[in-house]
């Protein structure tokens, strides 16, 4: 199996970050928490207050910064961020189905067609 840690066992990074550090992609070795993000908006940093989960970063989808406070299925929190911080999409999961409006001004009940309007839908193209 090799020395691969489960992506909740990975360590969070305690390096400050600006947004052109945050990668493309997810990251096997370490965690980035909301809280090292230094452009961090307070909507981002509370984003699991409610379910009392650590916010952390996932990947870029499109040109959008994606994180996720909670399990990737279950009870989670999921936030789109433009980088210039102009535009804020929240989808909430709740097991395998959830809600959360897109950057294409549709209301999404299923995660993966959030995702698809994040892909699709520019920040600057957001209704």
């Amino acid at each position: 199996m090799g020395d691969t840690l489960a992506p909740h066992e990975r360590p969070f990074v305690e390096d400050r970050l600006h947004t052109a550090d945050l990668p493309d992609t997810p990251q096997r070795d370490y965690r980035i928490p909301a809280r090292a993000w230094v452009e961090a908006p307070e909507a981002l940093l509370r984003l699991g207050d409610d379910i009392a989960a650590p916010v952390e970063y996932k990947r870029r989808i499109g040109e959008w910064l994606l994180w996720r406070a909670g399990p990737p299925v279950g009870e989670a929190r999921y936030m789109a961020v433009a980088p210039d911080l102009s535009a804020l999409h929240r989808f909430d999961l709740h097991g395998k189905r959830g809600e959360g409006e897109g950057p294409d001004g549709r209301r999404h009940e299923r995660f993966r067609t959030w995702k698809e309007a994040l892909r699709d839908t520019p920040p600057g193209a957001t209704t």
